[in-house]
């Protein structure tokens, strides 16, 4: 079993910046992806960005260029890095685990999930 623990949300002013923290533990995989997902009121949950066992990443169109996804040496804490907030970038975000990297770039691809973190950017 794998527990994850999102921390670092909050409220920021458009124009700001945040770093979520997502911190793992139980059960270790070879291969594997890390998700930050979010979802705004009255919508679906959406992949923001993605980063692979080997260090790939992956970014939505509409955080490029201004999210970085990062993780630390031992693997066991993925990271957020969201500059240049906008209003629309308001939601719960999610840190999810996929012991599948060949479907991480969808929701359902993933096993584990944290209890997600709120992200209020004002105007």
């Amino acid at each position: 079993q794998v527990q994850l623990v999102e921390s670092g949300g909050g409220l920021v002013q458009a124009g700001g910046s945040l770093r979520l923290s997502c911190a793992a533990s139980g059960r270790t995989f070879s291969a594997y992806a890390m998700g930050w997902f979010r979802q705004a009121p009255g919508k679906g949950r959406d992949l923001v960005a993605r980063i692979l066992s080997g260090g790939s990443t992956y970014y939505a169109d509409s955080v490029k260029g201004r999210f970085t996804i990062s993780r630390d040496i031992a693997g066991n804490t993925v990271y957020l890095q969201m500059n240049s907030l906008k209003p629309e970038d308001t939601a719960v975000y999610y840190c999810a685990l996929a012991k599948n990297i060949f479907v991480s770039l969808r929701e359902s691809g993933y096993d584990y999930w944290g209890q997600g973190t709120q992200v209020t950017v004002s105007s």
